[in-house]
């Protein structure tokens, strides 16, 4: 298994570990890390048969921005991990900002580990965070265990059109990824592209944009590791030119098969 270092670097992808003390300066422009709060509402809404007293569980929840946007705007209990403290204090403020303090319950863990001791859930968010559970059979046989009947998954990644030439070590084809949600018994029900947003290529420009200016501060600051910093910019940027022109964004809703 891979060391919870390991995970949070593929999570935002990147390789070199000496960044991770430094992310949450170079994030510090985001709330949103990925995914889209509102669209995972719309979905919920759409899919989900009983709101009321629900249950959500975000993986990976990063500020918190999905989970204190649904508990807001639905009042459901939201509970929310994620490996980075300093995301987690962060989520904890705006909850309390946004008046959610009492719905949303924020904790610093690794998810590998605390999924086995969690309760059944009503939505299970992955939010961008990658295969840190493994492939899309191994992750949904994983967390079919605790999602309560009829509920329903939200995986926000990214897919290859099967009519594509472009190869991702970490991203699947769209036909792979529908073999292995069929071969876990369960059913891709709906999704939302990010390319419908006709905001979205300059949203990333911006994003990116804003990672560039942070790792230039700390370049300065630390000169001996302004290799490090270009690196992660230089990564990023490949990240993004790909969503934009070879990987396809969406944000899914997964059930069990009836």
């Amino acid at each position: 298994m891979k060391t919870i270092e390991e995970s949070v670097l593929t999570a935002m992808d990147c390789t070199d570990s000496e960044i991770l003390p430094y992310l949450p300066y170079i994030l510090q422009d985001f709330w949103k890390i990925g995914s889209d709060p509102d669209v995972m509402i719309d979905l919920i809404k759409k899919h989900l048969s009983n709101i009321n007293n629900s249950k959500v569980l975000d993986l990976g929840c990063g500020k918190g921005v999905v989970s204190i946007n649904i508990a807001k705007q639905m009042n459901c209990e939201c509970y929310g991990i994620d490996a980075i403290p300093e995301f987690i204090s962060f989520s904890s403020s705006k909850a309390d900002e946004y008046g959610v303090g009492n719905l949303c319950k924020f904790e610093v863990g690794d998810i590998r580990e605390k999924i086995r001791t969690l309760g059944e859930y009503d939505v299970i968010i992955l939010g961008a965070i990658g295969q840190v559970f493994g492939n899309y059979f191994e992750t949904l046989n994983l967390l079919n265990n605790i999602l309560k009947e009829g509920g329903i998954i939200i995986i926000d990644d990214g897919y290859i059109e099967d009519e594509s030439t472009f190869k991702h070590e970490q991203v699947f084809s769209k036909s792979e990824l529908k073999n292995q949600i069929s071969e876990a018994g369960m059913q891709l029900i709906d999704e939302v592209n990010a390319s419908e947003d006709k905001n979205v290529a300059a949203n990333y420009d911006t994003e990116y944009n804003n990672l560039l200016r942070r790792c230039q501060e700390l370049s300065v600051k630390y000169p001996d590791k302004a290799e490090i910093f270009i690196s992660y910019c230089n990564q990023q940027k490949n990240e993004y030119e790909n969503m934009k022109t070879e990987i396809t964004c969406s944000t899914m809703v997964v059930k069990r098969k009836e």
